[in-house]
């Protein structure tokens, strides 16, 4: 699904305003199952949300968690739906012998730093996830009431924020925002920018600020280039946005649906204009995760980026309670 472009206009348009009676049901449906006890595990589970329908930097958030948690001595397991995957689960994930097509793309990337359990049960998930380390980290999965977290994360955008600040379908948000909010034990703001920040001081929650960082091998590879960059993530602005920061020249950007599996003509297509304009192709991690091997796998550049947090011993001083 590609999130419509009225949802992050402010204030709310015309289309907002007439879909905000549909969105004010669902608001209420929402901010009840929140509410919901969940079931509890035999370790501590740590879910790292997104107020939002869309990326907003759930994955690099929770693989920098798991990192966090690995160097304080931890063993971090992964629970993800897989979402896009065939897999209902709960398993854990084996790159050399799931698919893509099964897991879905941020369980294998996930799966290729610490173990990974794709559930479409989060309880069943986390409860394998138990017999493997002593620490759940959820990407996804903040508004599904099912399994009772210890500690949630929400993850915001510095420049989009939360859109026009509606629930779906009138704007991004999936619950009401003060329901999220007060589920949430910290608020996440990703990027330079206002938006977000302000978003996030109205939380009454601790704010902590970080930024995605291109690795610097790959970054440099692209820096100065001409590029064909292609991405089905939620927000592709944000993929351009990295990639005009570390100096890369975007000629054509080809934005397809968050979870896309590309076309064998969609394929042949971008890397034909790439060989006719002598264009550098680029994509991300989660997209190169879906392509396999497949010729634009592997021919296309990846720009892998990591969540770098501005004062990470504020989030340590946050998460150490719980593991104790």
């Amino acid at each position: 699904m590609r999130a419509p472009g009225f949802w992050w206009q402010r204030p709310p348009s015309a289309a907002a305003r007439m879909l905000k009676p549909f969105g004010a049901l669902y608001a209420r449906v929402a901010a009840a199952r929140l509410k919901a006890e969940g079931v509890h595990v035999p370790v501590p589970v740590m879910c790292v949300g997104n107020p939002i329908a869309g990326g907003a930097g759930k994955t690099p958030t929770a693989l920098a968690l798991a990192g966090l948690l690995r160097r304080a001595g931890r063993q971090p397991v992964f629970l993800t739906r897989g979402y896009g995957g065939t897999l209902e689960g709960p398993v854990r994930v084996d790159r050399d012998v799931h698919t893509p097509a099964e897991t879905g793309d941020e369980a294998r990337l996930l799966a290729a730093v610490w173990p990974c359990i794709v559930a479409k049960d989060r309880v069943a998930g986390a409860r394998l996830a138990a017999t493997t380390g002593d620490v759940v980290v959820m990407d996804d999965g903040f508004q599904n009431p099912s399994l009772a977290k210890d500690f949630s994360l929400l993850v915001i955008d510095a420049v989009d924020g939360v859109g026009n600040g509606l629930c779906i379908p009138a704007g991004p948000l999936r619950a009401p925002l003060a329901a999220q909010f007060a589920r949430a034990d910290a608020v996440v703001v990703i990027g330079d920018g206002e938006e977000g920040m302000r978003v996030a001081q109205g939380s009454a929650r601790p704010v902590l600020r970080a930024r995605l960082v291109a690795e610097p091998g790959a970054a440099a590879r692209v820096t100065g280039r001409k590029v064909l960059a292609f991405a089905g993530i939620g927000r592709p602005q944000k993929f351009a946005r990295t990639l005009r920061d570390i100096g890369a020249d975007i000629v054509r950007m080809v934005e397809f649906p968050d979870h896309h599996v590309l076309t064998e003509s969609e394929m042949d297509d971008l890397i034909a204009d790439a060989a006719r304009r002598d264009l550098l192709l680029v994509t991300t991690e989660k997209d190169i995760a879906r392509l396999g091997g497949t010729r634009l796998g592997m021919v296309a550049q990846t720009l892998p980026v990591r969540l770098v947090f501005e004062e990470e011993t504020a989030l340590a001083a946050l998460v150490s309670p719980i593991l104790r």
